[in-house]
């Protein structure tokens, strides 16, 4: 009976050992997930290429669009390697669960057995009616008759328990099945995945390849674009200072607002001292974030606590051209900055504030026309728009459609940039992919 109880106890352990995820890895659901959202970027990344293909030469666009899908193919393959490694685990698990359960089943059979075997012996009536009335005493008879009880009660227990145990081993085996299918689906897939990527390897060694033999135009695009990227540049950078300029200009507006009130009320009455002192307000701040009025600081506090978790300025795309300075996807040995990312989207699509503001300006600068908007000390700015539906000094509330996207040199990408103002009025770009949900 010991052994049994501590049986059960052991196979209850294994059980809830067993259900527990490993911390910090995603979940078999998790991973389906991943994958399907993996595989529908891939879709909008061929439908993307099918509009760009239309040009009978290759393109950069294509060329980002291309790298984009490799990129989200080598993910899928990744994804379901640990999917193979989540079912190899769950196989691992079901099938020790399944030996636990076999060595169980055969143990209390064994058991059973015994007692059938013990039954059988000492099945006479006689011996029975012999053990009760070989009692020393009427309560030893009644303790007899109740250990007889126990012991019949004992084995329909046993038998059971057999069942349930059979049961629940027979549905471990079709578990375990289903699993070991599941990774003969993901092995195929996997293989499918690999076939694809070879695909898409060769179609873009051909697309680089092919602008490789175009060098000098593409030089000349790159040089265009990096004097538009400085022309941007520098506007933004006169607008912010415009905008720490206005803010202390209504600083010192409040200020004086402010004297005049304060002497109107230290003004002596009639009959008074006439040396009253005169009202001395609190100087105005050189620093721009000293000067924000409260309800622009507050909502400079919301965007900051929003990193992270900004929406897109686009609804649907993909960055196709990330913050800072990197290597050029051809000309290898130039440097390409981007303030800001490029995002990949449709043509003619609505651009749209991220957060809460005022427009700063509207204006173009050689990559279409230009939205700034105003978040406190930090501003936003949408350029490669085509056409523009706000004003300055517009108010604008988050996911508000500012404009479209344009088609500028072929492509109908947004350029997305954050803003940031220091203590000291020092301007500086941040990155946006660490901003934007992900």
């Amino acid at each position: 009976m010991r052994l049994f109880i501590l049986l059960l106890f052991i196979f209850s352990i294994t059980q809830s050992v067993a259900q527990v995820q490993p911390a910090g890895m995603p979940t078999r659901a998790e991973l389906e997930k991943r994958k399907q959202q993996l595989m529908d970027e891939i879709e909008s990344y061929k439908r993307e290429l099918a509009n760009t293909n239309k040009d009978k030469n290759a393109t950069l666009a294509q060329l980002r669009i291309l790298q984009e899908k490799l990129n989200s193919r080598k993910k899928l393959i990744g994804n379901i390697n640990q999917e193979l490694g989540s079912i190899t685990n769950s196989i691992a698990t079901s099938s020790h669960e399944v030996s636990s359960l076999q060595q169980q089943l055969n143990i209390q059979k064994a058991r059973y057995a015994q007692s059938v075997r013990y039954a059988y012996a000492n099945r006479s009536s006689y011996n029975m009616m012999a053990f009760i009335f070989s009692s020393s005493d009427f309560n030893d008879a009644i303790r007899r008759l109740k250990y007889l009880k126990k012991y019949r009660d004992y084995r329909e227990q046993q038998a059971v328990l057999i069942r349930k145990t059979q049961i629940k081993l027979h549905e471990k085996i079709d578990d375990l099945n289903v699993i070991k299918s599941e990774k003969d689906k993901l092995l195929m897939a996997e293989v499918q995945q690999k076939r694809e990527l070879e695909v898409e390897t060769n179609e873009t060694n051909k697309v680089v390849k092919d602008l490789k033999g175009r060098e000098k135009e593409l030089t000349a695009q790159i040089e265009k674009k990096q004097r538009q990227t400085r022309q941007l540049n520098t506007a933004i950078s006169n607008i912010i200072q415009r905008e720490i300029e206005i803010a202390r200009k209504k600083a010192e507006e409040e200020q004086k607002k402010q004297v005049a009130k304060g002497n109107a009320t230290s003004k002596p009455n009639t009959g008074g001292t006439a040396n009253v002192e005169p009202y001395k307000p609190k100087p105005v701040s050189n620093s721009y974030i000293s000067n924000l009025t409260p309800s622009e600081a507050a909502l400079s506090d919301n965007f900051e606590a929003n990193r992270g978790r900004l929406p897109w300025p686009v609804e649907k795309g993909f960055i196709s051209e990330s913050f800072g300075t990197h290597k050029h996807p051809i000309a290898e040995k130039v440097l390409v900055e981007n303030f800001g990312v490029d995002i990949k989207t449709n043509a003619n699509a609505p651009a749209r504030a991220v957060f809460d503001g005022v427009v700063s300006s509207v204006f173009s600068a050689g990559m279409g026309q230009t939205v700034m908007i105003n978040h406190g000390k930090f501003f936003t700015v949408y350029s490669k728009l085509g056409a523009v539906s706000v004003k300055a000094g517009d108010r604008v509330k988050t996911k508000q459609h500012i404009g479209v996207v344009g088609n500028i040199d072929g492509e109908t990408t947004i350029n997305f940039q954050i803003w940031k103002v220091g203590a000291n009025n020092k301007s500086a770009r941040v990155n946006p992919e660490d901003w934007i949900a992900r």
